[in-house]
Parts: structure tokens; C-alpha cells; sequence
């Protein structure tokens, strides 16, 4: 290719290309001529090899060696040069090349030149690339320009001194009057661009916002011109007198009117013209119509104003453009909190997008509906909602199912209709629900004492039909380990009388227990239930002791050491059974013991402390059976003292007279110091601290506790202790593998440490946890421990 090949010929050689290699040589050859013939002098091909050059730079490649000819040919006194030249100052120059400073004389220069053409290539140029030093020496020329004569200028120069304002804001004040003039223009481009620099203006400066407040009826005035004005061929879109003026004159009145009586009442009555004379057939219409919208429920509309504005969005609604479905969905869902009932009147339409095929609309559907759940339309609207439920995809079912459980706890016209709902999800997409759902539908089953019976027989059936959904079979196995004899019994007013067998339930629940589906969770929640069933029916007690005994020697250690307790209540403590396992009271969601996971010992302690005191007042148990239950948990060869919360002084004169209050039985309690506690561990927010509870000569009962303070859970935390060979150590099961965020909550384990050899006391802590998808794991060295409290 030859070096004076033209600009056509450069672009026809390089589309021609067969490969990257092959076009890179070509515009490197190309390149290799352009700087040969930079460096000669001036030979009438200097604006050509620029164009060429621009073309190389427009397709990726570097083309830094030209900025020094822009400077060049900006000075030139040929316009074609001139033109070429500040056509690559504003591609290859920016603020941060210090070219840039060399062509502001040249600018100052042209914006005084008698051509406006050239005036204008000096005002486009400054306003695309200008630096703040350019803008703060060149503003004066621009505000003289914007009081110029022609119009072709000043609608330049008012968009060059938008570009001014957002790099110096302070150079604002000097530009008010001549913005604030050229609104008495009749040409449109000289509006347009008066309304872009008074809506930069307004919002840059408080001041002078209020100073333009007072040209609303000249605003008003020209939108009203737009509306009523006939068919103009200049200006028409679409049968829409220029929409771009009337959408920027729209976007300027919501400023001006904003939290201001005055100027919004001066507008009402032309939002109010344009909203019912607008056509939204066409895309200009409805972005017309769409920024009234906005002013509308921005400023301080009157409510049929309002109310004549959601009617626009519903219309939106029923457009074939998803586009603007998706936005008039997003308006909506801003404006459904103070507009709610003219909101609700599109609630069929909103519903119907939940059958959109597009993604976004579709999420935006959900949210919008969920927003629009009320106590009146609970039942209907929750209806269209599990039916979208049922075939939404996956990415939308855990939002979803979330915001029904919001919905129903909120609006819940009936316990019944509440427990209903909440068991349709769990059958739907129980995998997608979240991990507290478990334990809000127990408490909210406890509480609704009249509907037990047909509870449990619904969980029934839902269990023998389907065990893949983990948090659905886990609540029916807590609910049939609770309320089993209600099932067994057969009588529910509820529902329809249906004949279970005892054998029928165990089937099941060792069907979940046998299951390659049941997570370790599930199966700790079938365990139990088969554990309290022993209690609630009379002819498969020994079938209950050995499915418990198959699980003693279970891989899994939570279900393993369940196991192994149970078997102990069976064996060593059979006459406690039935206390043991008796229902559980009514759970308050508020107390710190309702936790999600709890094994099985920390529901005795924590759920029942009411039994325990009586078990120590009665005078026919005695003192050694009440540490045994208490060591129940433990599994130790020697009996643990007994607590010394439940053995202080006052119990003296409470067991003798049977029957005592509660309240003086917990009397002691008040005065009981706290365990004092010293931080063993503090490291990713994590925060592991260790109390002695307990301390005698030759053994020690600690807790540890750990929190989290960062903003995400921390999970999969476990602890493992190792101390000296003399000592025998035994770790309670923990309250959890789950630590919420922001000190929310905390997981604690107790340890027993049996000290008979006097040795001196260490103990080393392995701390291993999952924060942010890592797993950390740390071990910290114990040499002391805190004094107990007593």
C-alpha cells in the first residue's frame, strides 16, 4: 500500500483483511508513513494523515503520535485543517495530557473569530475535553458568547457552559442571568440547551434554585406551547411536538417544585394538560407521559393528580414493550407506600405480569405483589402467589418463599390459614426456604393449641406422601414426636377421621432414619420423635428401645450421642422417662432458648427448668437421683454435684413445705453473681471466651462461648479440646454450628474436666469455622482458668 494511499483506500485494505495479523501490518505500514511525513514540513497532506490516523485510533490502536499535530493544525488558518485538528483533539487529548494546555490560546482565539463555524468547532471542543484551568480562563468568553445574537452559537455555548458548571461549580453564579434570558428564545436548540444549564445550575446550588423558582410560569408557559402547538415538521416526533425539549422542561419543573407549595401548585394544571393530551401509543409519547409521571409524585401534587398519574403507569402496564413495563413496575413499587389504594386498583394487571417470559419483568412483578399483600386481598392475592410459586424459576423461589412467609405472618386472616400456607410452601419449594423457617412454624404450631390434632394428621399424610423436603419432614417429625397420641387417636374435627396404627407411624419415621435424602438435621429430628413416641403409645416400646440402640454406634456423632442418651433413659432412668419426655410448653419466639438445631439436652435444661426444681423439692426423690438426671446428658462413670443454682440455702425451708410457689423456689436466682469470663480467642471477628461454672478439688465444669461480630454468619464451627493424659475430659454437644452476624447470637458448649491426680490444669482449644465461603482454623493454649462465681 502506498504511503499517499487515501483515507477510502486505507479502509477498504484494512475490511479486506483475512486476518488480525494481516490487518495489524497493514496499519502498522500505515503508521510507519503518517509519522514520516509528520516530520516533514507542511505539505498540503497534514489533515489527511490526521483522518487516517483518527480511523487507526477508532479500531483500537495506539495513536498517541498525533496529538502534537492537532495542536498543529488547530492553529492553522485553514478551516478544513482546522476542522480535522479539534476533531482529533477531542479523540486523542484529554484533561490529563498536558497537549491539552497548549491548544487554550488557540480556543480563546477562535472563539472570537468572525466564522461561527469556527467559533462553534472552539465551544464543542471545550466543552468535550476542557480541563478546569481551561474552564476557568475561557468562562468569561463563554458567558459573552450566550448573549450573542446567533442562535446557532448560543445553543453551543450553553451546552459548553454545562460542561463549565460540572467542572467548576463555583462558576455557576456567572452564567445565571445569561441562562436565565435565554428562555425568552424561540429557537428549540437554544431552549434545550437553556433548560440543561438552569437544571445544572438548580442542582449544584440551593441558592439559586430558589432564584429560578420564580420562572416556573415562563417554564410553564413554553411546555404549554409544545402540547397545544400544531403539526410542525421541524419539531415533530412521532405526532409529538419535540419530546426532548418537553422531557428536559418536565425534568426541570420536578426540581423547581420539590417540597415548594408555590411552584408546585403554578404546575398542576399543565401536568394535569399533558398527562390527558399526550398519546402513549408511540415510545415518544410514553416518555413524555413517563417524566410527568415523575414530577407528579415528586412535587406537591393534588391527589387526583396522583392518582391520574398511577392510572398512566397501569396503562404502561398493558404496553407489548417490556421496557416499558419493567419501568412503569419500577415506579410503582416507589410509590406503592404512600399511594397504596391507586396502586391496588392495577393489581390484576401487575398479577398477570408474573406470566411474563422475561426474567426481570417477572421479578419485578413478584416484588410489586408482594408489596401490594394487604389484610383485605390476603386470600386472593396469596393465592396468585403460590400458583406462581409453583412453576417460577429457581433463581426467584427463595425470594419468593420468603416474601410469603413475610406476607402470612404479617395478615394471617387464621392460625389455620397461616399453618396451611406456610406447609403449601415447604410442599412447593421446601428446598428454598430459609433455615429459621423450621423453627417459626414449631413455635407457630405450639401456639395454635385447637388446630394440634389436624396439624399433625396433615403433617401425616404430607410425610408418607414425600421425604425429600428436609425442612417439611422435619417439622412433621417434630410434630408427631409432640402430639402423637393425637394422631394415633383418630378423632379431629378438623379434618376427616383417618385410623393410624402405631406401627404405621414408627414405619415412617424409621423410613426418614433409613433414608439416603434425610440430612444429619432430619435424622436428629426423627430420632426424637421416635424417642417421645415412647411415651405416647403402649404396644412398641421395645420396637422404639431398638431402633434407638441401632443408632448408639451411628458414624454420625450427633446422632450418635442422642442415641446413646436415649438408651440411658431407657436403661439407668426409665423411671424419669415419661418427665423427661413429656410435651414440650409453649415456645416463646422471643426466648433465648428458641434456636434452630438444638439438641436435645439443652432443650431439657433450657425448656423445662420448672421440672428439674420440682424433681430436687420432692421429698420422695432423692439428692443423688436429681444429680444423675442432671448427669443424664454427660454420660460420666461419677455423679456431678448438684448445680449449685438448685441446692443454695433456700431450698432448705421450700422442701419442707411441699407445694411452695415458684417464684420463692427461683427466689435464690437474683442474687447468684455471674461467672466471670476471660477471651481465650478473638481473631476474624470471632470472639471465643471461657467461664468456669463450676469448680471442686478434683474436677472443673467450663463453658465456652463464642460470638461473631462481622456483617455475614459465621458456620460449620466446631471446637475440640485436648488437655493432659491424667485428665479426663468430656464435651457437652454444642448449641449449634451457627453464629449469627453482629453479635446477634452465640454458640456455646460446656466441657467437664475430671481432675483426680491434682495435676496442674491445661487445656489446648482447636477453633475451626467457614467465614465468607474460607474455612479458618486456629488452636489457642488455656494455662489458667477464671474462679467461679461462687
Amino acid at each position: 500500500m502506498s504511503p499517499s494511499v487515501r483515507l477510502q483506500e486505507m479502509i477498504r485494505v484494512i475490511r479486506g483483511a483475512r486476518t488480525q495479523g494481516e490487518e495489524r501490518g497493514v496499519i502498522q505500514r500505515e503508521c510507519a508513513a503518517i509519522r514520516a511525513q509528520f516530520r516533514q514540513a507542511d505539505n498540503g497532506t497534514r489533515s489527511h494523515n490526521l483522518a487516517k490516523l483518527l480511523y487507526v485510533h477508532m479500531l483500537g490502536y495506539p495513536a498517541h503520535f498525533g496529538q502534537m499535530e492537532c495542536v498543529r493544525l488547530i492553529a492553522s488558518p485553514r478551516y478544513n485543517e482546522k476542522r480535522v485538528g479539534y476533531l482529533g483533539a477531542m479523540m486523542l487529548l484529554d484533561e490529563k495530557q498536558d497537549a491539552s494546555l497548549l491548544i487554550t490560546n488557540s480556543i480563546k482565539n477562535d472563539l472570537s473569530h468572525s466564522s461561527q463555524y469556527v467559533q462553534s468547532l472552539a465551544l464543542c471542543t471545550l466543552g468535550c475535553m476542557g480541563s478546569a484551568e481551561m474552564c476557568r480562563d475561557l468562562a468569561p468568553e463563554i458567558d459573552r458568547l450566550l448573549r450573542a445574537s446567533n442562535s446557532y452559537i448560543k445553543k453551543k455555548a450553553a451546552l459548553c457552559a454545562v460542561h463549565i458548571v460540572r467542572k467548576v461549580p463555583e462558576l455557576g453564579e456567572l452564567f445565571t442571568p445569561a441562562a436565565r434570558s435565554l428562555l425568552s428564545e424561540k429557537n428549540h436548540g437554544v431552549l434545550h440547551g437553556a433548560v440543561v444549564l438552569i437544571t445544572e445550575l438548580c442542582e449544584r446550588n440551593p441558592d439559586t434554585l430558589e432564584q429560578f423558582r420564580k420562572v416556573v410560569p415562563e417554564l410553564v408557559q413554553i411546555m404549554k406551547g409544545l402540547v397545544m402547538s400544531g403539526y410542525s415538521p421541524e419539531h415533530n416526533v412521532a405526532g409529538i411536538s419535540d419530546p426532548f425539549l418537553q422531557v428536559r422542561i418536565l425534568r426541570l419543573l420536578r426540581i423547581l417544585g420539590r417540597n415548594n407549595d408555590t411552584a408546585s401548585d403554578a404546575m398542576n394544571d399543565l401536568l394535569a394538560q399533558v398527562a390527558t393530551n399526550t398519546d402513549s401509543s408511540k415510545t415518544a409519547g410514553s416518555a413524555v407521559l413517563y417524566e410527568t409521571v415523575l414530577t407528579v409524585m415528586d412535587i406537591k401534587s393534588e391527589s387526583g393528580l396522583r392518582v391520574l398519574a398511577v392510572n398512566i403507569l397501569g396503562r404502561f402496564l398493558l404496553n407489548n414493550d417490556r421496557n416499558i413495563r419493567y419501568i412503569s413496575m419500577t415506579s410503582l413499587q416507589k410509590i406503592v407506600q404512600t399511594d397504596h389504594n391507586a396502586v391496588q386498583r392495577h393489581r390484576g394487571t401487575i398479577v398477570d405480569c408474573l406470566k411474563d417470559q422475561d426474567a426481570s419483568v417477572k421479578r419485578r412483578a413478584l416484588e410489586l405483589s408482594l408489596a401490594l399483600v394487604s389484610a383485605v386481598n390476603i386470600r386472593s392475592l396469596m393465592k396468585e402467589l403460590l400458583l406462581f410459586l409453583s412453576s417460577c424459576p429457581p433463581e426467584l423461589r427463595a425470594h419468593t418463599t420468603s416474601g410469603i412467609f413475610n406476607a402470612a405472618e404479617r395478615y394471617a386472616p387464621s392460625q389455620r390459614w397461616h399453618i396451611d400456607t406456610i406447609l403449601h410452601v415447604l410442599t412447593t419449594a421446601g428446598g428454598d426456604v430459609r433455615d429459621e423457617t423450621v423453627p417459626n412454624l414449631i413455635q407457630l404450631i405450639t401456639t395454635a393449641t385447637e388446630l394440634h390434632c389436624y396439624t399433625v394428621h396433615k403433617l401425616y399424610r404430607a410425610l408418607i406422601t414425600d421425604i425429600s423436603v428436609q425442612s417439611l419432614v422435619q417439622v412433621a417429625c417434630w410434630c408427631i414426636g409432640e402430639y402423637g397420641d393425637l394422631l394415633l387417636r383418630g378423632e379431629c374435627e378438623e379434618t376427616e377421621p383417618v385410623q393410624v396404627a402405631e406401627d404405621d407411624v414408627l414405619d415412617a419415621l424409621e423410613m426418614v432414619l433409613q433414608s439416603h435424602m434425610s440430612s444429619p438435621a432430619t435424622r436428629g429430628f426423627a430420632l426424637t420423635a421416635t424417642m417421645k413416641l415412647s411415651t405416647r403409645i403402649t404396644h412398641n416400646v421395645d420396637r422404639i428401645r431398638s431402633i434407638v440402640s441401632i443408632y448408639g454406634s451411628c458414624i454420625d456423632v450427633e446422632l450418635q450421642q442422642r442415641a446413646v442418651e436415649y438408651n440411658a433413659l431407657f436403661k439407668k432412668y426409665d423411671h424419669m422417662r415419661a418427665a423427661v419426655l413429656e410435651r414440650m410448653p409453649v415456645i416463646d419466639k422471643s426466648s433465648p432458648g428458641h434456636t434452630n438445631g438444638e439438641s436435645a439436652g439443652g432443650t431439657m435444661k433450657e425448656m423445662e427448668p420448672t421440672k428439674l426444681t420440682q424433681e430436687v423439692v420432692l421429698p420422695q426423690e432423692p439428692a443423688n437421683k436429681v444429680c444423675d438426671l442432671l448427669d443424664l446428658l454427660g454420660g460420666s462413670a461419677e455423679p456431678l454435684q448438684p448445680s449449685p443454682a438448685l441446692s443454695t440455702t433456700p431450698l432448705g425451708p421450700v422442701s419442707s413445705t411441699a407445694g411452695g410457689d415458684l417464684l420463692d423456689l427461683l427466689g435464690g436466682l437474683d442474687v447468684t453473681p455471674v461467672p466471670p469470663s476471660v477471651i481465650v480467642y478473638e481473631k476474624n471477628g470471632v470472639t471465643l471466651k471461657l467461664q468456669t461454672d463450676r469448680q471442686t478439688d478434683t474436677g472443673m465444669t467450663v463453658t465456652l462461648t463464642a460470638t461473631n461480630s462481622t456483617d455475614g454468619d459465621i458456620t460449620s464451627i466446631t471446637l475440640q479440646a485436648a488437655v493432659p493424659k491424667s485428665v479426663q475430659l468430656q464435651m457437652k454437644a454444642p448449641s449449634g454450628d451457627v453464629i449469627p452476624a453482629h453479635g446477634l447470637g452465640q454458640v456455646t458448649q460446656t466441657v467437664l474436666l475430671n481432675n483426680p491426680n491434682k495435676v496442674s490444669l491445661k487445656m489446648r482449644v482447636r477453633v475451626c469455622y467457614t467465614s465468607q465461603g474460607s474455612v479458618c482454623q486456629d488452636t489457642v493454649q488455656i494455662d489458667s482458668f477464671p474462679s467461679p462465681a461462687w
